[in-house]
């Protein structure tokens, strides 16, 4: 499952960029935060955290409380990561505003940063 989930994060990531590249803001910011979920995913699995049912909310608590702050895997300020970019993907996906270039650069900066940092990790 680790693989898995690590190849769609790279696959979303790239999704991404060639998005933003193309200028559509909105659907890079939903690829970006589906990059660094599906990392955040790759990483639990890593350490035997597997839920039948991939849950955003319960993916970002366990990511921060287990990896973050219990086992000090990553860097304390990626926490806040997962929920801003799917702050923003929201936006994107069910609010009436259309995200701008640097919105949307931002944020695939950030999720960039995320997947990077894990794939580096589980590399290791």
């Amino acid at each position: 499952m680790k693989t898995e989930f690590l190849l769609k994060s790279q696959e979303n990531l790239k999704a991404a960029e060639l998005l933003l590249a193309n200028q559509l803001y909105n659907a890079s910011a939903n690829r970006a935060y589906y990059a660094a979920f599906q990392a955040a995913i790759a990483a639990l699995a890593k350490i035997g955290f597997e839920p039948e049912r991939k849950n955003h909310d319960t993916t970002q608590s366990y990511f921060a409380a287990e990896l973050i702050r219990k086992r000090k895997v990553y860097p304390n300020h990626l926490k806040s990561y997962l929920l801003t970019l799917q702050h923003v993907r929201n936006d994107a996906d069910y609010d009436s505003i259309l995200l701008s270039q640097n919105v949307a650069s931002r944020h695939l900066k950030k999720a960039r940063e995320f997947v990077e940092t894990i794939l580096k990790e589980l590399q290791s």
